[in-house]
């Protein structure tokens, strides 16, 4: 199972050539692990309120098509890996109405204190490990 988010493109996120700025992607990716993380019983406010933040280590990405005001992206996310202190998030992004992929996207995280120090949510949130590591046997 894949995890499906959709969204509607909004004008202010196209360029002068009418398409969608490159940046704006990774907000959309961005968009998309929130809303997963909400819908998995995990909203983000809850993991920070815990005293855990989940940085991005790295985002990795290849533009295949464009997309336009009015259209609709739809975001397949799967998480890749997961050992409690590293996950890796895959993405691709659709065109709703064509299906034509417009992009291929990764990201890389680590799970930390408040410090930005490395944790082990195994050993220190050993609910919310066997909660996400349950979803991905299910994105599998």
């Amino acid at each position: 199972m894949v995890y499906k988010f959709e969204r509607k493109i909004n004008y202010y996120e196209t360029d002068k050539m009418g398409v969608v700025h490159h940046s704006n992607y990774i907000r959309f990716l961005e968009e998309a692990r929130c809303k997963f993380l909400d819908d998995i019983g995990l909203p983000y406010s809850t993991i920070e309120d815990s005293g855990i933040m989940i940085p991005v280590l790295g985002v990795n990405c290849s533009y295949k098509y464009h997309v336009t005001f009015n259209d609709t992206l739809v975001i397949n996310l799967a998480i890749t890996e997961f050992s409690g202190v590293k996950m890796k998030v895959n993405y691709i992004l659709t065109d709703k109405k064509t299906g034509a992929t417009v992009m291929i996207a990764e990201t890389k995280h680590c799970f930390t204190d408040k410090n930005m120090k490395p944790i082990s949510l195994k050993k220190h949130f050993p609910d919310m490990f066997e909660k996400i590591e349950n979803i991905v046997d299910e994105l599998k």
